[in-house]
């Protein structure tokens, strides 16, 4: 199996791939969502210091490493993969940025759907310091308008998995992406996530049969990445046993 993960922009990092059988990404969210993480990291480190007593306490929580999504963002990825994408389009979102993702794969001629929730048994991503914490993202799924997606089968209202330890903040369980990949590709597809942070999506991909190419801007957040896919690929797996290495690729498209 194919599982390449490569460093930049995917705009850059990506220029290459044509088509592809789906797009699963868990891309940026919106300004609201990251804004109410930092927020509540701040206010959260500052009541933790204060209750330790200790103002040079080395708070641990971690910050968003990444840049928050526009609707101007959400049109401009939707423009450039839909029209690249045979299957189906999924991407994980919040409430702010669902309708624009909606609306801009429907805009493509794509069929869309009411939102799938996601439920992350307790994720604290969300909020953090301030309020509940939301255990629900949104995920946001599109299907070419032809007889042979119309009759795909039924498929899921909802996925519920326990959190579990991620790379970079906001990451997804390997469990759910596991269930999303199975659900919407077929063994053989090629899978792209061209926001593939500590990649999950890529890993659970190779896991499931499929092949898969994805990009990551951060270094620090790429290289963790390479690292995991690395030996989730090295050692033969309990799914289809090929042991097949990874493939690294940097931005000007060299093996690594």
């Amino acid at each position: 199996m194919r599982c390449e993960l490569r460093q930049g922009r995917w705009q850059a990092a990506l220029a290459d791939v044509g088509e592809v059988d789906a797009v699963v990404v868990d891309a940026p969210y919106s300004a609201r969502t990251h804004g109410g993480h930092c927020d509540g990291v701040a206010l959260a480190k500052t009541n933790y210091m204060r209750a330790c007593g200790q103002p040079d306490y080395n708070y641990n929580r971690r910050a968003i490493e990444y840049d928050r999504m526009t609707a101007d963002d959400v049109r401009a990825f939707v423009a450039h993969w839909s029209p690249r994408c045979r299957g189906w389009f999924a991407t994980l979102t919040d409430d702010v940025l669902f309708p624009v993702w909606r609306e801009a794969l429907a805009d493509t001629g794509r069929c869309t759907f009411s939102t799938v929730p996601c439920v992350i048994t307790g994720m604290t991503v969300r909020l953090a310091g301030d309020g509940p914490s939301s255990w629900a993202t949104m995920l946001c799924v599109a299907r070419p308008r032809s007889r042979a997606f119309a009759s795909w089968g039924t498929l899921p209202g909802a996925y519920v998995v326990p959190a579990e330890k991620t790379v970079a903040v906001g990451g997804k369980p390997l469990t759910l992406m596991r269930q999303i990949i199975r659900d919407y590709t077929r063994p053989g597809d090629l899978v792209v996530d061209a926001c593939a942070g500590g990649g999950t999506t890529l890993i659970a991909a190779y896991q499931m049969g499929r092949h898969s190419v994805g990009a990551e801007l951060d270094p620090a957040t790429y290289a963790k990445a390479t690292a995991r896919i690395a030996a989730a690929t090295r050692q033969p797996d309990l799914w289809h046993g090929t042991g097949e290495r990874v493939r690294v690729r940097d931005a000007e498209g060299g093996l690594l």
